[in-house]
């Protein structure tokens, strides 16, 4: 069973004195500090009271005898303005009385006779009041619940209300009515105060009902056989639920903040909603209530002389009150629900008792005293759903929360409250995890919160007081004393060291997540060196390194001697690096590559992970200093600290040199001069790795540069052949030669000899005359060749193509590029003749002659064939190559004639041109202008057309009158060679 909670508090008592008891009850605000008091007695009297919210004094005002023997059932407080009324049922009659019970009382006649329940109507603020106003100009469009009072009929009992002023307060004077199978729908009239008008009759709803609740346009019905649902706009009505042959009396209670009807079976509630489906689960109280009110989000039930609160989701009872001894008869209860809410009364014979509910805060603090956290963080979160608290309280609450459970070691449900403030600054903590005086003490915000809880202290005095306070509590209990404990730690008490690794733990989980909000600079560089600190005192190393090589705030003078001291040496580098102290964080990385070279320390089996080129990948100890180093060189720093550091990050690994050397982050060049004196020059293939960079990628031009990488690939080519001629000598099997550079790591894709032949085609910045010195004696033929060509000794080419290397296709295509037809037969004359005592290359010869024959001369080539090279081998080539010459000397001859054919046939149309002849009369005219041509000066184009020598000047000698013209429209006439 869950512990008991003050929800409420006894305010005042008041005694009517006598025997009479009381019968009915309802409160009715009058003023901030005054609230009216209705009582109804079994004898048939109307009593008034006023309390004094503010002094708590109950006064008697009035009173006022409805009938002799009749109990007052029911009492409605109609307004509490000078015109406010009071509406009594008592007898089976209504009454009417001043809200002062300074008048006589008014009964109610007519029809309103053996009433057994009154309702008032109850709308949501959303609802419309049409349903119950009579109107004729109903719409098409209008609902049915606005057609139903059209339908009443007309008559006296709405012809007043029609015709006259409306002066209804928004249906608060409607009521529903039952007499015996009847109901009525009734409003009073605020004129008269005994004049009511009969808006509605209901008929057939059975007998017997005991109670009513009218909510918009639906009343709900109790009798002792269960409960109904009546509309009010078609009078239908149907059952909700039967009750059992053996329950006691239907109770109904409205639920006006959720708009709902609790219908209580015995000691069971069932939540129905306006078309009377239940919602939600049903709420089981411990007996059966003679009363049921409404305190903001709880339900107050009373019976048996006890008051006990529930709340409405559960039902869960979190607080019971007795006022009266048992077996004191019904109990009445009534909530101020048109005030503030707060104030309750309930009735136990003749006294009546006032309660007041508990202000939240005041609970909520009740609760945190008692050590019951888990219900003081669910009173806030119920107080959350019902929005009966703002924002700003609902973050100081959790905050407020979160630091007792601290201080009690509930370390874990304190940042989850602490998580849940929005208005908590994290700068807080602070002085949980460094003490003051600190750097950042002055950023520690002076909140004021209710003073439950001790300052803030460091974790470890924390954790030692709350295991001393623990300690005491369990002796003063085992001593007889009740104190507030946590049972859990009272029966296993835990360890110092678990205790603190679970504070900074979750200390950690708060920062870690306070860095994603918007701070101050000072607090940010507070949060990122204090988690430091923590990630420290838990050993989380690669969380510690993960921190320093990220953006941080971290402030590196607070951690730089802690570091060193728990040789956490690579994070303090990754600081270093990451505040720009690239020098100090470059020394760190020199050290551990020395330390791992010399054999000091031992590499781990366990790889490093390293994040390259966003791949995760495992390095040694070792390598992983040298890879870290140079992501500090290739970003921009002091080239001479690249120059300084080069040499033993290269001897670790070659890639990481190229890495530094070639970084296009890097705001400064190096100078090439520099580079190539500070590398070893026995790591050749980095320097010639630097060098394609700067050519090929940065586009340097100086010939010095083109000629330096040349060298030094003719002298690695040198060595590559060298090589593999002493694996060729040693391996007499005939199998592969081996790779010059098996075993290290290479820097290229390509074979040095296919960088060297393409660097010499692509360039033409270097000096190939020393680089022929340097080769001039090796095997490097295709090398020569190129060089030689640059400086065009195109005989040495041909030669070395032709009979070095035997490559065809190379020599022919050599011959292509010179251009000259004794290039050809400088090359058939090498095929034929290779001189130095090697055989004729017949086949090549041949070939030549089958590819290029045509631009030889056949008697020269007949001149260089020599007399030893078989007929069979060469009659068809020479026959071909023969036919052709004769093919092309007879095509020559045939377009020689054609040309003068062409020639002679135009010479001979421009003669009869110009040998035409045209009379002129006296009536020829200009084809221009139509003047009179007579003696004068004409002129006559191809086309015939004469114009005189005025429009000739005009027009112009290429264009006549119809407008042709003969440059870009030549005028062809048929001749003896040419035709259209």
């Amino acid at each position: 069973m869950a512990k008991s909670r003050s929800v409420v508090e006894l305010t005042t008592r008041y005694d009517l004195g006598g025997v009479d008891k009381i019968r009915s009850l309802s409160l009715s605000p009058h003023s901030d500090s005054q609230t009216l008091v209705y009582l109804g007695t079994f004898s048939g009297s109307l009593l008034l009271l006023s309390l004094d919210t503010s002094t708590n004094i109950v006064a008697r005002l009035g009173a006022l005898s409805l009938t002799a023997s009749s109990p007052v059932e029911s009492i409605f407080v109609l307004g509490h303005e000078e015109r406010g009324r009071v509406l009594a049922l008592c007898n089976g009659y209504l009454f009417v009385v001043d809200s002062l019970l300074s008048h006589p009382a008014k009964r109610l006649g007519g029809v309103l006779r053996g009433i057994s329940v009154v309702a008032r109507r109850v709308r949501r603020r959303e609802s419309t009041d049409e349903v119950l106003l009579p109107s004729y100009e109903v719409s098409g469009e209008s609902s049915s619940s606005k057609k139903f009072l059209k339908m009443l009929g007309g008559g006296n009992r709405v012809s007043d209300v029609v015709n006259g002023k409306d002066s209804r307060r928004e249906g608060h004077y409607v009521f529903a009515v039952a007499i015996n199978e009847r109901m009525l729908l009734i409003e009073l009239e605020d004129e008269k105060i005994d004049s009511f008008v009969v808006l509605k009759e209901i008929v057939g709803i059975g007998g017997g009902v005991k109670t009513l609740v009218w909510l918009d346009d639906y009343v709900v019905a109790g009798t002792d056989k269960g409960y109904s649902l009546i509309s009010c706009v078609t009078g239908k009505s149907g059952v909700i639920f039967a009750l059992p042959d053996v329950s006691g009396p239907p109770l109904l209670k409205l639920m006006c903040k959720e708009w709902k009807v609790l219908l209580l079976v015995d000691n069971v509630g069932v939540v129905v909603d306006t078309n009377g489906q239940p919602v939600g689960g049903s709420l089981v109280f411990r007996g059966r209530p003679d009363s049921v009110g409404e305190l903001s989000f709880y339900l107050v039930t009373v019976g048996d002389g006890k008051m006990e609160v529930h709340q409405k989701k559960s039902g869960a009872c979190v607080q019971s009150v007795s006022f009266g001894p048992e077996g004191c008869g019904p109990s009445v209860l009534a909530v101020d629900e048109t005030g503030d809410g707060n104030l309750l009364a309930v009735t136990s014979m003749s006294k009546v008792i006032f309660y007041r509910r508990v202000p939240y805060e005041e609970q909520i603090k009740d609760l945190l005293r008692k050590k019951r956290y888990r219900e003081a963080i669910s009173l806030v979160e119920e107080l959350d759903s019902e929005g009966e608290i703002s924002k700003e309280m609902l973050s100081f609450l959790h905050a407020q929360i979160g630091y007792l459970l601290l201080f009690d070691l509930r370390f874990e449900e304190a940042v989850n409250q602490f998580l849940k403030s929005e208005s908590m600054e994290p700068s807080e903590v602070f002085p949980f995890i460094m003490r003051d005086p600190n750097r950042w003490s002055l950023q520690v915000p002076r909140n004021r919160y209710w003073g439950l809880h001790p300052p803030p202290a460091p974790l470890e005095d924390v954790v030692d007081n709350g295991l001393s306070a623990i300690q005491r509590a369990i002796f003063l209990r085992k001593a007889g004393m009740d104190t507030p404990v946590d049972e859990e730690f009272s029966s296993n008490p835990p360890s110092r060291a678990d205790l603190l690794e679970s504070a900074i733990k979750n200390m950690t989980r708060y920062l870690e997540v306070s860095r994603e909000k918007e701070l101050s600079h000072p607090v940010r560089e507070g949060i990122d060196t204090l988690l430091m600190l923590l990630y420290r005192a838990l050993n989380r190393v690669e969380d510690m390194e993960n921190l320093a090589s990220s953006v941080n705030n971290c402030v590196v003078e607070e951690l730089e001697t802690l570091l060193n001291e728990s040789e956490h040496l690579r994070t303090l580098a990754f600081l270093y690096a990451s505040k720009g102290m690239s020098a100090k964080a470059l020394a760190i990385w020199r050290l551990f590559a020395k330390n791992y070279s010399s054999g000091l320390w031992q590499d781990s089996d366990d790889l490093v992970p390293y994040l390259h080129e966003n791949e995760l990948i495992r390095l040694s100890g070792k390598e992983a200093a040298g890879a870290e180093a140079a992501r500090i060189l290739e970003e921009p720093c002091d080239p001479e600290l690249a120059l300084q550091h080069l040499s033993w990050i290269s001897d670790i690994n070659p890639l990481f040199a190229i890495q530094v050397l070639t970084s296009d982050k890097r705001t400064e060049e190096l100078l090439p001069e520099k580079v190539i004196q500070a590398i070893d020059p026995q790591k050749v293939e980095i320097i010639q790795r630097y060098l394609q960079w700067l050519i090929e990628d940065r586009d340097y031009n100086d010939p010095q540069l083109h000629t330096s990488y040349a060298l030094s690939l003719a002298k690695s080519a040198l060595e590559c052949v060298e090589v593999q001629n002493g694996n060729q000598e040693n391996d007499s099997g005939g199998r592969e030669a081996h790779d010059c550079n098996a075993g290290s790591i290479s820097l290229f894709e390509s074979d040095v000899r296919e960088r060297l032949q393409t660097f010499l085609q692509s360039s033409d910045l270097y000096d190939p005359e020393e680089i022929l010195t340097l080769i001039e004696g090796s095997e490097l033929w295709l090398e020569k060749a190129i060089l030689y060509r640059r400086i065009g000794q195109e005989t040495v080419v041909l030669q070395i193509l032709a009979l070095k290397l035997e490559d065809c296709a190379a020599a022919e295509q050599y011959c292509v590029e010179i251009g000259r037809p004794d290039a050809f037969m400088q090359l058939l004359d090498m095929y034929l003749d290779p001189q130095n005592g090697k055989e004729p290359m017949f086949k090549a010869a041949v070939r030549l002659l089958h590819n290029h024959g045509e631009s030889l001369d056949p008697l020269q080539v007949l001149e260089k064939l020599s007399p030893d090279m078989p007929l069979k081998l060469a009659s068809d080539t020479i026959l071909r190559m023969l036919r052709a010459r004769v093919h092309h000397h007879r095509q020559g001859q045939i377009v020689h004639n054609v040309s003068r054919a062409l020639d002679v046939d135009s010479r001979l149309a421009r003669l009869e041109e110009r040998s035409r002849h045209v009379q002129i009369n006296d009536e020829s005219l200009c084809d221009s202008c139509f003047a009179r041509l007579g003696t004068k000066l004409f002129a006559m184009y191809p086309d015939d057309t004469i114009v005189c020598y005025k429009c000739y000047r005009r027009l112009g000698e290429s264009k006549s009158v119809t407008g042709r013209d003969f440059k870009r429209d030549p005028l062809i006439k048929p001749g003896w060679l040419v035709n259209r």
